[in-house]
């Protein structure tokens, strides 16, 4: 019997958790699993910047009308901050009425916070511009990446005829980095197994069971984002719900067990565009929200920051929670670039508030848990925008169509 490379990215998950917890109890370090995984995520990572960069000049230099650049951007923008919005209320709401951090008694005696110093917004949009285009591509700068990589292309879009050329040398070079990344994902089911095995064995069961209601809480804001966010604007395409969570299941699966949005960037773009987004759309959409659409990172602030204040004995009245709305919305632009964006962004908005920063550290317990549940929606956000834009631009080519 064959699968295919989703059902067995699927199995080889199934096979790392059991995996991952026999060779807990066997006292096998999980370490010699390790490899596997970061062998996979290298890989991913040396295909996102060509192939991002080659993909957006192409999308931009074929859109050739600026207007239409301007739309898409336009929709891109007040998709990104009206979702986010949207996350972090849910957030706050179920956590609220869960109450995750209610009747814990955690010790926090001696735990340090990670000393983390947000950028200034100024400084941030200032930095969007490569000082060396050459350098943003060698460190992966992605925000300076897509800035530049837009610019080359409406430069080419206003260029003569016989110089359009380019245009094409650039979509042929999209097309070698998309069937690099092909090759690359024949290795993900093995990359998928090592690096569940190495979670599961690192941290088990114990970790987990003091703080599973703040795990449950942020399980069931993030379903209930999907349901009321996600799936009206999956419905608004046309497109049948479970085909296009079958479409998108394989950056989900490599988002879940990697917990980088990065490396699951190159399989998104080639899901939203089989299920019919556009290349103008889709290659703007997907890279740029991969670095500012935050919606999993959103939720995860909102119900951080109730677990934190209750563990605290903290009253967040209702104009602090309004506050980490705000906050949570601006820190998706205000840490975007940055490693480590969801610690930056908690740090905002536990400081604001009035939280202790230590808070951090107990949470990082089972951060990787919540991880892995905010980096598969910061990702499936991302692939429900290129559709939904698409279709909003009129472009939209769902596979029913396709030749």
């Amino acid at each position: 019997m064959k699968f295919n490379l989703t059902t067995q990215m699927l199995l080889a998950l199934v096979l790392g958790c059991v995996c991952g917890l026999a060779i807990s109890a066997m006292g096998i370090s999980p370490g010699y699993f390790k490899p596997l995984g970061d062998l996979f995520i290298t890989l991913i990572r040396m295909v996102v910047v060509p192939l991002v960069f080659t993909t957006l000049v192409a999308g931009a230099s074929s859109v050739g009308d600026l207007r239409k650049l301007g739309s898409i951007a336009t929709k891109s923008l007040v998709y990104y901050f009206v979702t986010t919005a949207v996350a972090v209320t849910i957030g706050i709401i179920i956590a609220n009425f869960i109450q995750p951090g209610a009747g814990l008694s955690i010790s926090t005696e001696g735990v340090k916070a990670v000393n983390v110093t947000p950028p200034p917004l100024l400084k941030v949009f200032m930095d969007i511009v490569p000082l060396n285009p050459f350098a943003s591509l060698s460190s992966g700068n992605m925000l300076q990446v897509i800035f530049f990589a837009i610019f080359v292309g409406i430069a080419i879009s206003t260029l003569n005829e016989e110089y359009k050329v380019l245009s094409k040398v650039f979509e042929a070079m999209a097309e070698v980095m998309l069937k690099i990344t092909t090759a690359v994902m024949y290795y993900a089911p093995i990359g998928v197994f090592g690096l569940m095995t190495f979670t599961v064995g690192t941290y088990g069961l114990d970790v987990l069971l003091p703080l599973i209601k703040l795990i449950l809480t942020m399980f069931v804001a993030s379903a209930l984002h999907v349901i009321l966010c996600y799936i009206p604007c999956i419905r608004a395409t046309g497109l049948k719900i479970k085909e296009f969570f079958n479409g998108v299941a394989a950056p989900l699966l490599i988002a879940f067990s990697s917990t980088s949005s990065a490396a699951a960037l190159s399989s998104n773009l080639q899901s939203v565009q089989k299920l019919g987004a556009s290349k103008p759309v889709s290659t703007f959409m997907i890279p740029l929200g991969n670095t500012i659409n935050m919606d999993g990172a959103a939720i995860y602030m909102g119900v951080a920051s109730v677990f934190a204040a209750a563990l605290y004995g903290i009253e967040l009245t209702i104009d602090k929670q309004i506050l980490i709305i705000i906050m949570a919305v601006l820190a998706s632009i205000g840490s975007m670039g940055v490693p480590g964006a969801a610690m930056i962004m908690i740090t905002m908005v536990f400081t604001q508030v009035g939280i202790p920063l230590e808070a951090i550290a107990v949470i990082a317990g089972v951060d990787r848990i919540l991880d892995m549940m905010r980096t598969t929606l910061n990702v499936l956000g991302d692939a429900t925008g290129a559709v939904l834009v698409s279709k909003l631009e009129g472009d939209f080519n769902p596979p029913k169509n396709n030749s």
